[in-house]
């Protein structure tokens, strides 16, 4: 059920009259999914929202780390203290990531850098991850979806949810809730559908946008160049072609692998946080030490605004990232199983390490 509309009121008192035109431009689903990607409400202290950790002037990542990415490679809390053990990645284009499969021995799709967002409860990874934050005790510490719930039926634009859903749809609140990822519970349900409308709205063209010099300009001769280094030493991971349904290359071919990022020992002098300095990623989620220290390959697109770089933030600038992605420069791995060989002996001059920043710097998309 597609709608377009409405709420031109709500909707201004809510955002501010500036911006009614462009919500007018969403979907009655899209619409519901910005409320809540933006409602503070949805932490215990109402303190942050899923746009405090991935905000547009960040490229969809946090806008904290980006300010100063040798000190803050990791979000804060609703807490004030909690520290995640991962750079949080960008929420645009994520909603293309297919459910989880393995093909020759190797993974691909899911959400989150280790995939354990897969896909297989909600059939869509991106809603699936949309649950997560507001759950996690280092972030928005809300204690169970029916907590999650009672807090949307409490906001101001409930009222989308009960005329989208029906009159019903907070009334599941006196349910039990077992809270254990499954949809045995009309409580679980509503939180189910919270999240898709999440989805809905990061699929949107206010986040994922396609708006880059990449989709709508023409590329300098450096950028060009670029895009041929990029081409013939990237692409196998970063696929520039259309992958599925995609409307244009995302440069990720949504799989997961070990680059042999290094321990990021600043992270491990960070109070509050959960990093150990030892991050199997997607090993532990499927089960299988081949894919220990295996990280989910993130799109390109935006990725000058996103930084700091890698799992664990280890790399402040995407020139240092590329460098080492060129020569790891005898670093030692965190996790030094499955380290692949496709990257850290490259043969990249410093010129083509330019050349390359500038066709990557064609991706960040011009926002409204």
């Amino acid at each position: 059920m597609k709608k377009t509309v409405a709420c031109t009121a709500l909707f201004a008192l809510a955002f501010g009259a500036g911006t009614v035109s462009a919500v007018q431009q969403l979907t009655v689903e899209e619409q519901m999914g910005r409320h809540v990607y933006m409602d503070k409400g949805l932490s215990l202290n109402r303190t942050q929202s899923c746009q405090t950790c991935h905000h547009r002037t960040a490229g969809f990542a946090d806008p904290t780390n980006s300010r100063d990415p040798y000190n803050t490679m990791v979000s804060l809390g609703d807490d004030g203290i909690s520290k995640g053990g991962r750079n949080a990645p960008t929420s645009a284009y994520c909603g293309f990531s297919p459910t989880l499969y393995k093909v020759d021995g190797e993974y691909f799709g899911g959400m989150f850098w280790d995939g354990r967002k897969t896909g297989a409860v909600l059939g869509d990874p991106l809603a699936e991850q949309a649950q997560g934050p507001p759950l996690n005790p280092v972030e928005m510490n809300l204690a169970s979806a029916g907590d999650a719930v009672i807090r949307v039926s409490e906001s101001n634009y409930a009222n989308l949810f009960i005329k989208y859903f029906g009159a019903d749809f907070f009334a599941v609140l006196g349910d039990d809730d077992t809270d254990d990822g499954y949809l045995d519970t009309k409580v679980d349900k509503a939180y189910a559908n919270i999240a898709r409308m999440v989805a809905t709205y990061e699929r949107s063209p206010e986040i994922t946008a396609f708006s880059s010099k990449f989709d709508t300009g023409i590329l300098t001769a450096q950028e060009t160049r670029g895009q041929g280094l990029f081409k013939t030493n990237c692409s196998s991971c970063h696929t520039d072609t259309v992958v599925g349904s995609e409307p244009a290359p995302l440069f990720t071919n949504y799989g997961y692998v070990n680059v042999g990022v290094p321990v990021n020992t600043r992270l491990l002098d960070v109070p509050g946080t959960v990093y150990d300095g030892y991050d199997l990623g997607l090993g532990p989620v499927v089960g299988d030490t081949a894919q220990n220290g295996k990280f989910k390959v993130p799109t390109l697109r935006n990725i000058t605004m996103t930084a700091p770089y890698s799992h664990n933030g280890y790399f402040t600038t995407l020139k240092e990232m590329i460098s080492f992605m060129n020569d790891r420069g005898g670093l030692v791995p965190e996790v030094d199983q499955n380290v692949t060989s496709a990257t850290g002996d490259m043969g990249l001059s410093g010129q083509d390490i330019d050349d390359i920043y500038a066709f990557l710097n064609t991706l960040t998309d011009r926002f409204r």
